[in-house]
């Protein structure tokens, strides 16, 4: 068998690399993706608030007098600290004042009256018992026995009137001090002023029905604070009250709060052009963590309904519509789709149940242009 010539070995190999060279030239320039190893750990199912929620107390009132009137004496400064039954602030209410000395007059006459008046009852009373023993032993006709008692019984009636009178100017004396209230506020718990409305001097009206005005003081209660978020209508038959839950607050950037769920309103609450909510309150499981948070503050909410410790996860971002993820195949370069039956989830990660195992790879930068099953890609270097 004759051998064939070097000459055509070496045109047999450059042919070779030439298909090789051009199949490499040919090929299209592979896609960078994101990748994500399936891998073993905490899956969370949770609900979050659709609008953000705020830090709210437990003891927060707006206080304004019950009548309006000049402010006269404003006893205490915006970011005061005040103890239950301080006084804040009052009206003008030197005519109530006057009115109140009247009744306390009126009182002590009445009260001297009645002493004069029980007195002389006494007496007559006295009198009446000796003309009736008189009477007895003949010595006084009836009459002068029906007239001396009588006499007696009329003076006692005056006596009662003249105790009644000073109830009417004790009662008379109460009403005057109510009135005196109406124009007074103090402060109905321990608490710091948020805010003040209004000047001494200038005129402090209090909020009618139905017509919303600023309230005279805010008075705020910081050492219990609380979150109150909306949450979704749909939501709401999975909360109940004492289920974990975690508070991020934007002021403390990503740090997070462990709570608890303390109450969920028996109401919907409809928000025009906004979905319909259910308020949802969460109480911090660790009071000793949010010294000095402001009330107000926004702060988003996430009710942990369900707890899986070591389930084979991936990145929810990974997961297309249907339950299918891009898995990457090493050995070509290439993204494969597969169906793959999941079990709880949120926002972060979502269990697999079946049809991935523990170490492949699936990609997670759906958004970008080009990925899809069949694509040729090189994994991206980028962190977790």
């Amino acid at each position: 068998m004759k051998l064939p010539s070097r000459r055509l070995v070496v045109i047999i190999v450059a042919v070779l690399v030439l298909l090789a060279v051009f199949s490499l030239a040919s090929r299209p320039k592979p896609l960078p993706v994101v990748l994500r190893e399936a891998d073993r750990g905490r899956v969370e199912a949770t609900l979050a608030n659709t609008r953000a929620g705020e830090v709210t107390a437990c003891l927060r009132t707006k206080l304004s007098t019950i009548l309006g009137g000049r402010i006269e004496t404003l006893a205490v400064k915006e970011g005061a600290w005040v103890k239950k039954g301080q006084l804040l602030m009052k009206l003008w209410n030197d005519d109530q004042r006057a009115q109140q000395t009247l009744a306390d007059t009126q009182l002590d006459q009445a009260k001297k009256q009645v002493g004069e008046a029980c007195t002389i009852a006494a007496n007559a009373a006295r009198d009446a018992d000796r003309t009736a023993k008189l009477y007895r032993d003949g010595f006084v006709s009836i009459s002068a026995d029906d007239a001396a008692r009588a006499g007696a019984e009329a003076k006692q009636a005056t006596c009662e009137t003249m105790k009644a009178a000073v109830r009417q100017a004790d009662a008379r004396l109460a009403a005057t001090r109510v009135e005196q209230g109406r124009t007074v506020l103090y402060a109905p718990f321990d608490g710091v002023v948020a805010k003040i409305v209004g000047e001494v001097g200038e005129y402090s009206t209090p909020s009618p029905p139905g017509v919303p005005t600023p309230p005279a003081i805010d008075l705020i209660d910081p050492s219990c604070l609380y979150i109150s978020a909306p949450m979704d209508e749909v939501d709401a038959p999975k909360i109940k009250v004492g289920q974990q839950a975690r508070i991020t607050i934007d002021a403390y950037g990503k740090r997070q709060f462990e709570a608890r769920v303390r109450r969920v309103a028996p109401y919907v609450t409809a928000v025009e052009k906004q979905a319909r909510t259910v308020d949802v309150e969460v109480d911090f499981a660790k009071p000793e963590e949010i010294k000095e948070l402001l009330v107000g503050y926004s702060a988003n909410v996430e009710i942990i309904l369900e707890v899986r410790a070591q389930a084979l996860r991936v990145p929810t971002a990974a997961l297309l519509e249907g339950g299918r993820v891009l898995v990457y195949r090493g050995d070509d370069g290439v993204l494969e789709e597969r169906k793959v039956k999941t079990g709880i989830a949120n926002w972060e990660y979502t269990e697999v149940l079946d049809g991935l195992r523990a170490g492949e790879r699936v990609a997670v930068s759906l958004e970008k242009e080009g990925i899809k099953a069949g694509a040729y890609v090189k994994p991206e270097e980028t962190k977790p």
